[in-house]
């Protein structure tokens, strides 16, 4: 599918290019046929002014008339003339030809234009000329046609039309490469977006099957179970499920706003401390569950900076934010098998920023998994002897909220692990000042 695309985008790229080449490769072409016959005819047209000037008119003493003495006149046209490749003939009054630079006449009629004009002297042989009359004192005394062969317009032409047909062809199959390139990362995100869809559809299939059927199971023993006690038990799983069902959908709906740019956090001053003051409290109560030590550090600021804690976002999506890191450190941390059960929760600024980290001493991340905690769906493995503490730990999409939240505020969130040591995830947000 992708490649049908890539390729009839660059089909069109090529079709587009050919078009506008040839549009352009015709306006050149008319235009310099247009300026050849132009000079042309100019030349034609001087030579004809020159010649005419030249004529030396006398009187005839029989009939008072004036005429042309024609071997006078053009006894040094021939050797003049024969470089340019320009031929002469003189008519007189009749139209009768008196003189010629051909060796052939051609037996041409006589046209009186003062304009040039192209004729037909043999199937191989075109002649450029204009033929003009000539007067003395209101006295025609004859005419005087000025020729140019035709290939001083077609050779140039000729070479001009191979010149274009050879770039116009050598451009087609650039553009035609180039389109081939271009269209291919043109598709390139396209692509991704699209396996990437495919991949958040099969995740998120999988992950609303699994309650859907549990579901079911549970909600057909409640309507089989003899006793009420059975069905109240089987009730409260189904209720557990459908809470579990609708976090999913709502962190899955967040995701997708998000994406869409239809989440923008609201424009509020929040006090970060009093906010992870808040969030480490309710916190608390489910890591004593767990038997794991959630704890609070708030840095002092530097002597030169006030005790100020401020960021400007939305109180929600941070308290959302700081929730799912915090209890993704404590469910990965109460698996372990030791005693060092242990989340602690930093806070310090610079002078610019704030710095939250969140460090536990659970079961760590490997390094080739590290590069994906923040995937969506994406759960970090853990060993065997512990996978049965941990198949009710969240839906994978805890820490890619969190990274869609920090984004949105214009901050960024790293994480560091190492095996059984505990990881370490790193919030940093642009501190607020308030102008003054």
């Amino acid at each position: 599918m992708f490649r049908a695309t890539r390729r009839r985008l660059a089909l069109w790229y090529v079709a587009v290019t050919a078009v506008l080449l040839l549009l352009f490769a015709t306006g050149v072409y008319f235009y310099v046929w247009n300026t050849l016959i132009d000079r042309v005819d100019d030349t034609l047209k001087h030579v004809a002014e020159v010649v005419e000037r030249s004529l030396v008119i006398e009187l005839e003493p029989e009939s008072q008339l004036l005429q042309v003495n024609i071997e006078a006149s053009f006894r040094h046209i021939r050797d003049v003339h024969e470089d340019d490749h320009i031929d002469l003939e003189w008519f007189d009054t009749t139209g009768d030809c008196q003189w010629s630079t051909f060796l052939e006449p051609p037996d041409l009629p006589l046209q009186t234009t003062r304009h040039g004009q192209t004729v037909l002297l043999t199937p191989e042989h075109l002649l450029r000329q204009i033929t003009r009359p000539v007067e003395q004192e209101r006295q025609l005394l004859g005419y005087l046609r000025v020729s140019h062969p035709w290939f001083d317009v077609t050779k140039p032409i000729r070479q001009l039309l191979l010149d274009l047909s050879l770039g116009i062809t050598a451009l087609i199959v650039g553009v035609g490469s180039i389109g081939w390139f271009l269209s291919g990362l043109a598709m390139r995100p396209v692509k991704e977006s699209y396996q990437q869809l495919k991949q958040f559809t099969a995740d998120a299939s999988h992950e609303l099957r699994n309650p859907i059927a549990m579901i079911q199971t549970n909600i057909q023993a409640a309507l089989t179970a003899p006793e009420p006690q059975m069905q109240q038990q089987q009730l409260q799983v189904i209720e557990r499920l459908t809470q579990r069902l609708g976090r999913l959908v709502n962190d899955l709906l967040f995701l997708t706003r998000s994406d869409g740019g239809i989440i923008q956090p609201t424009g509020e001053v929040i006090p970060l401390d009093a906010l992870l003051v808040e969030v480490v409290e309710e916190q608390r109560l489910v890591a004593e569950r767990h038997q794991v030590t959630l704890s609070l550090a708030i840095a002092p600021t530097e002597p030169e900076l006030e005790t100020d804690f401020s960021v400007w976002g939305d109180w929600d999506q941070l308290a959302r934010l700081m929730t799912n890191v915090i209890g993704n450190a404590v469910d990965y941390t109460r698996v372990k098998l030791d005693n060092l059960r242990q989340v602690e929760v930093c806070l310090e600024r610079t002078e610019q920023q704030l710095q939250i980290q969140v460090k536990d001493t659970g079961v760590g991340i490997t390094a080739a998994a590290l590069p994906d905690v923040f995937t969506r769906f994406y759960r970090a493995p853990v060993p065997i002897d512990r996978q049965a503490a941990t198949e009710t730990v969240g839906t994978g999409l805890g820490l890619a909220i969190a990274k869609a939240i920090v984004e949105q505020h214009q901050g960024q969130i790293t994480a560091e692990s190492e095996v059984e040591q505990g990881t370490t995830i790193q919030i940093v947000l642009p501190y607020y000042q308030a102008p003054s």
